[in-house]
């Protein structure tokens, strides 16, 4: 790529480097009674860079990072992508086997864990990592060793930030390279979207830092100097109080965990003044509608965001609190810099209203999964990005995703999405939680199933539901039977996994769907 004399790279770690600006004491980031001013961070980023290379890590290089939401995180991602060495990130919850294969995947030369996961990650198959390094003692160690120095390494924006892994609900856990650009570029378009960030401002980080979104959400606000508060350990009500003891002006979240504070009823939501919250924005799963309107009817009209994204397509779109209750289902018009299509099976745009795939190009998108150049070339259609979610347009723009296309059920020949059928039952005012899902049946080939989690105190029959689906829904989409569970299994990132609750009634047939 040839380029003027004039150009800069556009990377994550000068962009925080260049909030100093705003005041090095200014407090950075904060985690319970920990804290990092803007000057400590970029001095920490740099000795981890300096440490990186001491121990003979070059750009190209990975390392695997295994811990919960904490301060040493964000720098430890941040620092190493500054030298070139991308940190796969690795959910604190994985287990012995996960992290062995994820290591091996992305051929970690180091492995860094926090004292909460090191004993699973030493019980894991290292046998490619050439070292462990704890975070605390050992880790800190490391760094008083390092030089201050900001380190003189040649970066390009195509280099990769970070490598989050995938659920792996379709197969094997897969690395997504994130590279400088896709990251930057997304933060840029958020402070646009959101309007949220900048100094003054304070973002709270309540989802998992080891997937894409939240780590977004939590170093975003770097860019523009503000304040990210981390939330160590998700409680509805350690919640509320963060956002009103920090007086937090946006926090991202998951529907698990709206809905979460949704069940600790009005009083006690009343209990914590929440008037700071600027934006209030959800990710990862769609959120109901009657979720919804009940956080509208609790924040007010000018709070809630839903932005909808993927790991490997980044934000596609988002819709605005103006539009939560007159468009509902829809996630709303696709960010700055995007362009969004809905094909058929042809590859033929589909006309307005009609339902098809979804194909985004963004430079906010993945640069490939490593090491997979076959399942790599298989999600693209013509440097088209293909999302695999089902989606259609209305006459004014908006967009609106019916479901996922592998979780289509097709019962005696009719199309049925879960989403609009988890929607039906969430309206039940004893539904916390539902999973909507295809099962073998002789005579319709599928027929719908629904899994549901009661609130807590809260009882309901599976013929009330029935009976509620009823009302809402066409013959074909109500559910055949339902059953009940404590509560529901969910991924990292917070989204409900249909497949697991599935998977036991397909099991011994060579074919999934019927």
């Amino acid at each position: 790529m040839t380029v003027g004399h004039g150009y800069v790279p556009l990377t994550v770690a000068d962009g925080i480097r260049a909030s100093l600006h705003h005041g090095a004491g200014r407090v950075a980031l904060r985690e319970a009674d920990r804290s990092l001013t803007y000057g400590r961070l970029v001095e920490r980023i740099d000795r981890i860079g300096n440490a990186a290379h001491g121990l003979g890590l070059r750009r190209g290089d990975h390392v695997a990072l295994m811990a919960p939401n904490c301060l040493e995180f964000v720098e430890i991602v941040c620092g190493l992508a500054a030298v070139g060495v991308a940190v796969a990130m690795i959910s604190p919850r994985a287990t012995a086997a996960e992290v062995g294969e994820i290591c091996g995947d992305c051929e970690a030369r180091m492995l860094m864990v926090h004292p909460d996961t090191a004993e699973v990650a030493h019980a894991a198959d290292l046998s490619g990592v050439e070292s462990v390094v704890e975070i605390g003692e050992p880790y800190e160690a490391l760094l008083s060793r390092a030089s201050t120095a900001a380190p003189s390494v040649d970066i390009d924006e195509s280099d990769i930030f970070c490598i989050p892994y995938t659920s792996g609900t379709t197969g094997r856990a897969k690395g997504v390279l994130l590279p400088h650009r896709a990251r930057a570029w997304t933060f840029f378009a958020m402070a646009v979207e959101f309007g949220c960030f900048g100094p003054g401002r304070r973002a709270l980080a309540a989802t998992g830092l080891n997937y894409g979104a939240g780590f977004s959400f939590a170093v975003a606000p770097l860019f523009f100097g503000g304040t990210t508060i981390i939330l160590g350990r998700f409680e509805p009500d350690a919640m509320l109080r963060l956002i009103e003891s920090e007086r937090v002006t946006s926090a991202f979240t998951v529907p698990t965990q709206l809905n979460d504070v949704l069940s600790l009823g009005e009083s006690e939501r009343a209990r914590h003044r929440t008037c700071s919250l600027q934006a209030l924005i959800s990710n990862a799963a769609p959120l109901s509608q009657p979720a919804k309107e009940r956080l509208v009817q609790w924040l007010g009209d000018d709070t809630l965001f839903e932005a909808y994204g993927s790991t490997e397509g980044g934000w596609i779109s988002a819709i605005h609190p103006r539009d939560q209750l007159t468009k509902p289902g829809s996630v709303g018009h696709p960010l700055p810099c995007t362009r969004v299509r809905i094909v058929d099976a042809d590859g033929d745009e589909v006309p307005v209203g009609e339902t098809g795939e979804l194909l985004v190009r963004s430079p906010f998108m993945f640069s490939g999964y490593w090491r997979r150049e076959a399942e790599t070339a298989a999600a693209f259609r013509d440097g088209w990005f293909a999302t695999g979610d089902v989606a259609r347009f209305d006459d004014d723009g908006y967009l609106y995703l019916v479901d996922r296309m592998n979780d289509l059920i097709i019962s005696g020949g009719v199309n049925v999405y879960p989403r609009e059928v988890e929607d039906a039952l969430l309206r039940h005012v004893s539904v916390a939680e539902v999973a909507v899902f295809g099962i073998p049946d002789e005579r319709w080939g599928e027929a719908v199933h629904a899994t549901v989690a009661l609130r807590p105190g809260a009882q309901a029959s599976e013929r009330e539901l029935l009976d509620h689906c009823s009302k809402l829904l066409a013959g074909p989409k109500r559910p055949k039977a339902i059953d009940f569970a404590p509560s529901l299994p969910h991924n990292s990132a917070g989204k409900v996994l249909r497949r697991e609750l599935r998977q036991p009634f397909w099991e011994a047939r060579d074919r999934l769907v019927s």
